[in-house]
């Protein structure tokens, strides 16, 4: 019997965008460091991959990263979660997908308690089979680990999956697992970087990556 195509969409940048959320808890664990404090807009780049590494750069090296994130976290937890929306038409992009023979799920390398959390608050948990992310001890942070953990999980066959997101780290944890993706280009992450990741298709729009699953995934 045929198993069922699977879609592994990304949370940030793709299903909703959180910058007020992130940036935010970034300034704040900053401040926090005596550190200087980008703006909102100069910290985008961090939205996405995983945010030790970020920190790492912030701060120009590893000794205090793992500080700034415990920081970042006592910010987070209770306000940043929710300095978040939903992008125009995702619902429908889901909603449509739910009642096709597919698989739905989240891979994204927030942790899971926060991700778990994001998705219920804004009510797409009935959407999703299961909602992955890393822990918080940074175990599958990486999107490759991450994605193969998910693989092995449900026993989706890669050649049967698509994954969408909106940074080169998606693409490429794609690709480590034989999952075909694609880019999004009204997140976080620029043309340049998805296509040279070896996106398969960039979309402009949830609708576009709808019709886009519809005429190439099908």
């Amino acid at each position: 019997m045929p198993t069922k195509p699977a879609i592994f969409f990304d949370l940030d940048g793709t299903l909703t965008d959180p910058k007020p959320g992130i940036t935010g808890s970034i300034q704040y664990a900053l401040h926090k460091l005596d550190r200087p404090v980008p703006s909102q807009d100069e910290l985008t780049w961090c939205i996405g991959p995983p945010l030790r590494a970020s920190f790492a750069a912030l701060l120009g090296g590893e000794d205090l990263a793992d500080r700034a994130l415990a920081l970042y976290r006592e910010r987070f937890g209770d306000v940043g979660l929710f300095e978040n929306r939903v992008y125009p038409d995702i619902e429908h992009v889901l909603a449509t997908l739910r009642q096709e023979p597919r698989r739905l799920f989240v891979a994204t390398s927030k942790p899971h308690v926060y991700a778990r959390r994001i998705i219920e608050h804004f009510g797409l948990t009935s959407y999703f089979e299961r909602v992955f992310g890393s822990e918080l001890d940074g175990t599958r942070v990486n999107k490759g680990e991450l994605l193969a953990y998910a693989v092995e999980q449900t026993d989706v066959d890669p050649a049967q999956a698509v994954m969408i997101g909106d940074r080169s780290h998606d693409v490429i944890g794609a690709k480590t697992n034989g999952i075909r993706a694609i880019g999004v280009l009204y997140g976080y992450g620029s043309r340049d970087e998805l296509m040279e990741a070896g996106a398969v298709h960039l979309c402009a729009s949830p609708r576009a990556v709808l019709d886009r699953i519809h005429s190439s995934f099908c």
